[in-house]
């Protein structure tokens, strides 16, 4: 399998390619902001055509050339259907300070062709079978798709669920602590510690690491549900939205 992944945008949001091989279709993951250049320089070195866009939520620094990206290949985007008014209303899933940051508005809309996303759905695109976890947390409509490589490798491509060494914030409008926790405890935790995580910000790290060194997974089975601050980890450190 082949995977290339790049950072982009202000936020340094990773896209993702993956493909069977070079030559060969493939599917985008979060192209965020200012993607174009570095996108087209990728699938002209890899001889590579895209036939879906993939959307591990909605925030706009995962998803801002989702328009563009779709149309000009004339390819579907999937998204989660409670993220999906992000795509043309992103001002939505941010908070006050943050529009403010990006001088109160941004303008976006849904590409022409948009397909919802279900939870536990199995995805053939151009080869690739991908499935689809729903994570909600860092927003409502939060997924992450797993894949293997026929070297018996697996991926997960955790969006902004899971980083190296931390998780993603949940203070955002469609945010949810509790609905964090659960998530890791019943969709990250279990998982083999072999998997490769493709996080949606900052550098690759599997979830052997993670499971041993992040402090917001450590002893996260025995996290009293009941009353999500009482958690004894750090607040988590705002990469990206």
């Amino acid at each position: 399998m082949l995977v290339v992944g790049f950072p982009s945008g202000p936020l340094q949001a990773n896209c993702y390619l993956l493909a069977p091989g070079e030559g060969e279709a493939c599917v985008v993951v979060d192209p965020g902001q200012d993607v174009a250049e570095t996108l087209a320089e990728q699938l002209r070195k890899h001889r590579l055509t895209p036939v879906a866009v993939l959307l591990t939520h909605g925030h706009f620094d995962h998803c801002f050339s989702v328009a563009p990206v779709c149309d000009g290949h004339d390819i579907p985007a999937w998204v989660h259907p409670e993220d999906r008014g992000l795509l043309s209303d992103p001002g939505r899933g941010l908070g006050v300070a943050t529009r403010a940051m990006f001088g109160g508005s941004l303008e976006m809309r849904e590409p022409a062709e948009v397909r919802e996303l279900a939870d536990g759905a199995e995805l053939d695109l151009g080869g690739l079978r991908v499935s689809v976890a729903h994570t909600p947390g860092h927003t409502g409509g939060s997924v992450s798709f797993h894949t293997g490589t026929e070297e018996g490798g697996r991926l997960m491509l955790s969006g902004d669920t899971l980083f190296a060494g931390s998780i993603g914030r949940t203070d955002l409008p469609g945010g949810d602590h509790q609905q964090m926790l659960e998530t890791l405890r019943t969709r990250v935790l279990p998982l083999p510690d072999d998997t490769v995580v493709l996080p949606g910000h900052g550098p690759t790290t599997t979830i052997g690491r993670e499971r041993v060194s992040n402090p917001f997974l450590r002893g996260l089975g025995s996290v009293d549900q009941t009353d999500p601050a009482d958690a004894d980890a750090p607040a988590a450190p705002h990469r990206g939205l």
